[in-house]
């Protein structure tokens, strides 16, 4: 019960941190509605799953892996990010709630499943936050390993729930013109993340 609880508290944790997913899941929920900015949420709360497991399993061959090769997944998702954040500052808003099909619902999982995946950094706030709380699964077994990853992916996913629920609630007041604004500012913000993640490729 307190890897579960643990676990539970580091996804919230590093999902809750502001960066270029939150406002992509802000923006969709506000163009597109709940659900859809939802599913973006879950995305990231996978990769966050994924990245939490090989923290607090112990794979640190794999961690070291990941993290050796941070250079070139950095450099593609940085360029990724920059992409996205033209698109979504280039992008007609909707006249009304878009009703997704499954494929769309399916792409926006995927892309925000693979753009959290390009962020190595992840797995050291993670590996960090494990070490911190004395969370320690190395050798704890095929249970205890499932028991964080569902955990991790909970609370991950509990973030997004909440931060979905609340735009959309803002949603019904915001009139069709400021979707136009909200698409730039989005938009302009994603890019400044990606030029930043690419600058940080210098140091």
């Amino acid at each position: 019960m307190d890897y579960l609880v643990q676990s539970l508290f580091i996804g919230f944790s590093v999902a809750a941190i502001v960066g270029p997913i939150g406002l992509l899941c802000i923006q969709r929920t506000l163009d597109k509605g709940f659900l859809y900015g939802l599913v973006t949420g879950l995305g990231a709360a996978t990769a966050d799953a994924l990245y939490g497991s090989i923290a607090g399993i112990g794979l640190t061959a794999l961690a070291a892996f990941l993290i050796n090769q941070q250079f070139w997944i950095r450099l593609l998702g940085g360029f990724f990010i920059i992409y996205l954040g033209i698109r979504t500052l280039l992008s007609k808003p909707a006249q009304r709630a878009a009703v997704a099909k499954t494929g769309s619902f399916l792409g926006a999982y995927a892309i925000t499943f693979l753009l959290t995946l390009t962020n190595p950094q992840t797995i050291l706030a993670f590996t960090g936050i494990f070490a911190g709380l004395g969370v320690g699964v190395r050798g704890g077994g095929v249970l205890t390993a499932l028991v964080v990853v569902s955990g991790t992916f909970a609370g991950s996913a509990l973030w997004w729930l909440l931060l979905a629920g609340g735009v959309n609630l803002l949603r019904r007041r915001v009139t069709p013109a400021w979707f136009v604004w909200i698409n730039r500012i989005a938009g302009s913000m994603i890019v400044c993340f990606g030029l930043f993640a690419l600058l940080g490729l210098r140091g």
